[in-house]
């Protein structure tokens, strides 16, 4: 007797079926979804003798279940430059994409889609925020990475916090 399939794999059976449980995680397509760069005070905000401007960073992460275990990310990133009191530049992006997730358990969406999810798509969106603010005039701006788990646990723990009853801690 042989282990060979009618197609001619070796083994198949529970092995397939297993295969075909596993988890999966794919892009189904990225975008840009709102862009916007303002530079208020050019030309004098471009003056070399200025020096480095002092950047103010936020990033925020939204995620929404589609149909057909299709998610929805958007990763906001926002980032103002000041001379002072003077605004350099302002960049706003909310760079989204389309996943599709399958087979997970159910209690691990949430961290999927606010963790693995924007780590995927974070360097398609800081090469978007590098490319504006060279085109308007300055040093791109290369963002460092991010640690979206330790995000995820610091949102965690905001709530967590918010929803203890007063007098507890």
């Amino acid at each position: 007797m042989s282990d060979e399939g009618q197609d001619g794999a070796i083994g198949g059976g529970a092995d397939e079926k297993a295969a075909a449980t596993q988890p999966s995680l794919a892009i189904v397509r990225q975008y840009i979804k709102d862009i916007s760069f303002e530079n208020p005070n050019a030309p004098g905000s471009l003056d070399p003798d200025k020096g480095t401007p002092q950047i103010q960073l936020a990033v925020n992460i939204q995620a929404r279940a589609g149909e057909n275990s299709l998610y929805e990310v958007e990763l906001r990133i926002e980032a103002k430059a000041n001379h002072g009191e003077d605004t350099a530049f302002v960049v706003e992006l909310v760079y989204g994409a389309l996943f599709q997730l399958k087979d997970f358990p159910a209690d691990t969406v949430e961290m999927i889609c606010m963790i693995e999810c924007p780590r995927l798509i974070f360097p398609f969106a800081r090469r978007v925020v590098a490319d504006i603010t060279r085109d308007g005039g300055y040093s791109p701006l290369l963002l460092d990475p991010i640690d979206f788990s330790a995000l995820y646990r610091d949102h965690k723990n905001q709530m967590a916090a918010q929803q203890m009853p007063a007098g507890h801690a």
